[in-house]
């Protein structure tokens, strides 16, 4: 995660198009005085839980599909997240490794009793597949032992999902410089974390590790608050909804320069007001507030990394 950091703030100190803004994130974390609004993890209505390794294995096979719902403006991660949720209640080896290699574009829909064709669903289906593949070689078909072989180590169980899923490498080269994302290989880390309440498969020491998750929400919140400035041109884009191609400047920048303004915000409060707090809370609360907001304009690009 230090990778994560490091190039996300070798981004910022670089960017062309997208500039953090320090006075307004002073005010943000003034505003706030250091204190986030609580908000809870919800693993009782939308996500399956039985609090063993079904549900770690729910948990990856989410995180391996929870990205791009934009281009279907009816579809969004609920939808997802239930779709599993039931078909795991009406048929508890729906997530088996082996049937995972083995599913079809159209039986995913079926799957989650969605009526059309899904954005990248070829590309779902591919990660499926891989997914099923390899915790079957390596891991006895369960995502609860991948989980078991970390250690207990936030860091180290990114570094295997990472390692041994090529689906969840979200990383780019920014001005010939790799720079490191991670956002679903980080927050099926969260998922666990906030599933099991910091116990048993969510049972990290180095949580504190873990950064936010560059997405659609976040960056169009800090935006909106002013902390994240868009040039001319790359408002215009956002603002009329065109879309910006994965792995070019401006959609680096708008998720690198997302990571490292909040990152700035956990350090301002815990040197101007002594709290520490974790970027998995700082994330939550922000994401929920911009679902929340039906206005915010996020930029859109077509991309299985979130």
């Amino acid at each position: 995660m230090d990778e994560v950091r490091s190039s996300a703030a070798w981004v910022a100190n670089r960017s062309s198009h997208v500039k953090v803004d320090v006075l307004e994130l002073e005010k943000v974390v003034d505003n706030i005085q250091g204190s986030i609004p609580k908000v809870e993890w919800d693993f009782e209505g939308i996500h399956y839980f039985d609090n063993g390794p079904l549900t770690v294995q729910y948990l990856f096979v989410l995180d391996a599909l929870n990205f791009c719902f934009w281009p279907d403006k009816d579809l969004n991660y609920d939808d997802l997240a239930s779709g599993l949720k039931e078909a795991l209640q009406n048929d508890n080896s729906a997530l088996d490794a082996d049937r995972l290699q083995n599913y079809t574009g159209p039986e995913l829909r079926k799957l989650l009793k969605w009526p059309r064709p899904l954005p990248l669903e070829e590309e779902r289906v591919r990660l499926l597949h891989e997914v099923g593949l390899e915790l079957e070689r390596s891991f006895g078909g369960e995502a609860a032992n991948l989980v078991k072989a970390c250690g207990k180590s936030a860091v180290s169980l990114v570094a295997l999902i990472t390692r041994h899923f090529p689906g969840f490498r979200d990383h780019s080269l920014y001005k010939g410089h790799q720079v490191f994302l991670y956002k679903r290989a980080q927050i099926f880390v969260a998922d666990l974390w906030g599933a099991f309440k910091g116990k048993g498969y969510g049972n990290f020491y180095d949580i504190s590790s873990i950064t936010i998750f560059a997405d659609y929400i976040v960056p169009a919140v800090l935006r909106n608050l002013g902390v994240l400035k868009y040039s001319s041109a790359l408002e215009n884009i956002v603002d009329s909804e065109k879309e910006i191609g994965s792995g070019t400047e401006e959609e680096i920048e708008i998720r690198a320069c997302t990571i490292h303004a909040v990152e700035k915000m956990r350090e301002l409060i815990e040197t101007k007001h002594g709290k520490q707090v974790l970027s998995i809370d700082l994330d939550l609360w922000l994401w929920s507030f911009g679902v929340q907001d039906s206005s915010l304009q996020h930029h859109r690009t077509l991309s299985i990394y979130y």
